[in-house]
């Protein structure tokens, strides 16, 4: 989605991540929020500049957003119905809505046999629009913009689960994303589309990956014509498409080793405005790539009550790439075991039997690793769990596998009625 696939996640005070896609909110914002962010700009100016891009920095971002430094969508566009996407240049970034990511995750095999799952995905956060003049923004050091990435790799043979995260602001062009050409950056890490392949890059800690991703399917437009709602009750929504199948090529750095691999990958991109409906807790997203040649998305969006939204959807993809709406009475996803995480003590799903009648598929999906909780700790606690799973099942009775990820939100902590 992902509804973040926000997505990320926060506090339930503050911003939400969604999918770990992250959504800040700031709609008690006010007087005081206008005062707070020029005062939070001048220490900015004022500051060394290696304390103008650290943690202290991006903590007072953080605080500021939480206090309200600019209402959701004040000055943003939202999304509506029609609209006509243009690639390769709406891969890049659109600073006219608040909220965006770019997110890719992926399959990988070592010539060892060791296989790997993976997660890199970029956010981008705004505090005002770009395309508006602000007179008390001229300066190079203005806070406009936050940025965060997620690096996560599981190791199914090991049974580990790495993450690391980063976060920037968009100024001194330490980190950005540029309209029109795809390509976002926190200082060494990026995503960059070069001609017509994707290029991975993102390293920390004995961590690091670099791929090459080229997509064998076009674009598939979620929802109506990639307007993807998120609410039945509200007008939250979000522009929302996949590109559902790449095939990968690159290294990936693990415990000393440089480890050339290979495989297939999908790439998620949604931006938007808007807050997550308020009865909204979280959601469940799946995104599968099968043996058969087909791919699936599905999310269901959670309701504090238990139910679950009726937006709540996905989208079935051919091999040839033609894309069919399900709506949420189209298919059934059914919760076969529980994970309680030994971190925060927070249950999540763990194993789901989906089934799609129209097109004949009984799934049943388990994850490759149980412990795949990502707790990310700068600029703002966020958890959640995201996390590789293995397809087994059958179309009209005929044996069919694959692989795919699953993202789970709300389960640490409610969404703080955002999205």
């Amino acid at each position: 989605m992902r509804p973040g696939n926000i997505t990320s996640k926060l506090p339930p005070t503050g911003a939400a991540p969604i999918s770990g896609r992250v959504a800040i909110d700031a709609n008690r914002s006010g007087g005081a929020g206008l005062r707070a962010r020029r005062h939070l700009g001048q220490v900015i100016r004022r500051a060394h500049p290696a304390l103008a891009v650290g943690k202290f920095v991006l903590g007072l971002i953080l605080a500021l957003l939480l206090a309200g430094g600019a209402r959701a969508g004040e000055g943003f566009e939202v999304p509506r119905p029609g609209r006509v996407f243009q690639f390769p240049r709406d891969h890049g970034s659109h600073p006219e809505y608040k909220t965006e990511w770019w997110y890719y995750v992926g399959h990988l095999q070592a010539a060892s046999g060791e296989s790997f799952g993976y997660q890199l995905t970029f956010f981008r956060v705004a505090l005002r629009n770009l395309r508006q003049p602000d007179p008390q923004a001229r300066s190079a050091w203005s806070l406009h913009t936050v940025y965060f990435a997620h690096l996560a790799l599981t190791d199914a043979a090991r049974r580990t689960f790495l993450f690391r995260d980063k976060a920037g602001r968009g100024a001194l062009g330490l980190s950005g994303a540029e309209p029109g050409a795809m390509k976002v950056w926190i200082d060494d890490w990026q995503a960059e589309l070069r001609g017509d392949e994707f290029h991975l890059q993102a390293h920390d800690r004995g961590l690091a990956l670099d791929l090459v991703l080229k997509p064998t399917k076009p674009p598939a437009l979620h929802g109506e014509g990639g307007y993807s709602r998120k609410s039945a009750k509200s007008a939250a929504a979000s522009y929302y498409y996949s590109l559902p199948r790449l095939t990968t090529r690159g290294t990936i750095t693990l415990d000393g080793r440089n480890l050339p691999v290979a495989g297939t990958s999908w790439m998620d991109h949604e931006f938007f405005s808007s807050a997550m409906a308020p009865d909204l807790v979280g959601w469940d997203w799946f995104s599968l790539q099968l043996t058969d040649g087909w791919e699936v998305m599905l999310y269901l969006l959670r309701r504090q009550d238990g139910s679950v939204d009726p937006a709540s959807s996905g989208t079935l993809i051919d091999p040839q790439g033609r894309t069919r709406h399900l709506n949420l009475a189209d298919f059934t996803v059914t919760p076969t075991g529980a994970w309680t995480s030994p971190h925060t003590h927070m249950k999540y799903p763990a194993g789901w039997e989906i089934n799609i009648p129209g097109a004949g598929y009984r799934l049943e999906l388990t994850p490759t690793v149980p412990d795949q909780e990502i707790r990310s700790q700068a600029p703002a606690r966020v958890t959640y769990w995201e996390g590789q799973v293995k397809i087994q099942g059958a179309k009209d009775g005929a044996p069919v596998a694959g692989l795919g990820y699953a993202e789970l939100t709300g389960y640490a902590g409610g969404m703080g009625g955002r999205f």
